[in-house]
């Protein structure tokens, strides 16, 4: 794809609905006893193919778009699938799907693309097994495809070694069908979408500071879920009206739930312009819509406690980074070594190609502002985060930019592009 340059943007986006809680409210809703309706859902690829699993588990799922209705079979429910499990490019699909199915009465293989047979899964299956679960699949288990044979499990109290929502999700939903009190202490505080949801599903669930625990046993409620737009998403948007001059964009429906909220802390840092509007809750989640103008952003740094908060709009804020003035740094952000691609690689060498200045570190990145851009051929290395990102850098280069591979948006943004476009008009 050739993405035209510059152009300052215009106009109000509805952000598509919110990956993470799109594929929670599947699987939570799947384990109810009763009917859900789940509205302003995410159509992407990887939230379409977490439908497909737990339909092949016997969940009635009926809808299309961004409207679905999950008959949920209750905590024990879940039936034996007569397939394998494929997520595709799904890494929270998988790591929190193998939680549900390690108490399963029967037997699961669960496998995906090229990308997710890498992804290390043995921080999972590691405390997974501390409950009693039979989890096997190569270097013994820690990569796809797992084969998973359900079994009864034990409650835990479980010291993850890293801030991590899908590991800490996956304890978790395994401890729902586990006897007695299951807790995930972590280092730093992650996503809570999980926790959110299951109290309002009725689950009894306890945050303690840093320590989250579930009391195994008790049937979810159904209930109705509006998913919030996605912050993720939203961050591109933000970025590409900050760094592109003339632009002003007010984002809709944003959800901004304060272990998601790092990119606006880190944008307001570095001088962006964002007004936070109609501040609301929708079930349990916090939401505002984001006017967002074009700024002069200076460097920062970015590691820590925020990390968690932000890492996966750490691609964008790099392009943000390399617009600015002065130097960013960014540090313990070695969990992109092993997403959809490896992002700290992907972000040195693709932005290197278009003029940015940036050094690569084992757990981060250094990042020289005052590019002097230029238009050239890029490879989005089949991963929707980078694609997008280049695509915005656009918007500072006085030539076209060329990216091969552009459809791995589909897994996050459907329509990304056409949106891109229409804000330029």
């Amino acid at each position: 794809m050739s993405v035209a340059p510059g152009g300052a943007l215009r106009g109000t986006v509805r952000i598509p609905g919110d990956k993470s809680l799109s594929h929670r409210a599947v699987m939570l809703a799947s384990l109810a006893s009763g009917s859900s309706r789940i509205t302003h859902f995410l159509p992407g690829e990887d939230c379409l193919g977490t439908i497909r699993c737990f339909r092949a588990m016997g969940v009635p799922i009926e809808g299309a778009g961004s409207e679905w209705i999950v008959h949920g079979q209750g905590l024990h429910g879940l039936k034996e699938p007569g397939e394998i499990l494929d997520v595709g490019n799904s890494g929270t699909t998988v790591r929190l799907m193998l939680g549900l199915l390690a108490g399963i009465d029967g037997f699961a293989t669960v496998t995906g693309d090229a990308s997710i047979r890498k992804r290390p899964m043995g921080r999972i299956v590691a405390p997974l097994r501390q409950m009693g679960a039979s989890i096997d699949g190569r270097e013994d288990g820690t990569l796809a495809p797992l084969a998973v044979r359900g079994r009864k499990l034990s409650a835990i109290h479980y010291q993850s070694p890293v801030a991590s929502a899908q590991i800490k999700s996956a304890v978790l939903l395994a401890g729902l069908r586990a006897e007695g009190t299951t807790s995930v202490t972590e280092p730093l505080l992650s996503r809570d979408h999980t926790e959110l949801m299951l109290a309002a599903m009725g689950a009894r669930i306890r945050r303690d500071g840093l320590t989250v625990s579930v009391e195994g046993g008790h049937e979810l409620s159904p209930c109705d879920v509006e998913v919030p737009g996605d912050i993720s998403s939203a961050a591109f948007w933000l970025v590409a009206a900050s760094i592109a001059p003339g632009s002003d964009l007010l984002l809709e429906n944003v959800g901004i739930n304060p272990t998601r909220t790092g990119v606006l802390d880190v944008l307001e840092r570095m001088g962006a312009d964002i007004t936070r509007l109609n501040a609301r809750e929708i079930a349990g989640e916090q939401v505002a819509d984001l006017r967002v103008r074009a700024a002069k952003l200076t460097g920062t740094s970015i590691q820590g406690e925020v990390i968690p908060r932000l890492v996966d709009e750490i691609p964008i804020l790099a392009l943000a980074a390399a617009c600015a003035t002065g130097t960013t740094l960014v540090r313990d952000a070695q969990e992109l070594r092993v997403k959809e691609s490896d992002r700290l690689s992907a972000i040195a060498t693709e932005l290197g190609k278009l003029g940015a200045k940036i050094q690569e570190l084992p757990d981060g990145l250094i990042i020289e502002g005052g590019t002097r851009w230029h238009g050239e051929r890029c490879e989005s290395r089949g991963d929707h985060r980078i694609a997008m990102m280049l695509g915005l850098a656009a918007l500072v280069t006085p030539q076209p930019v060329e990216i091969e591979g552009v459809r791995c948006t589909e897994t996050s943004y459907p329509g990304f592009w056409e949106t891109l476009t229409g804000l330029r008009a």
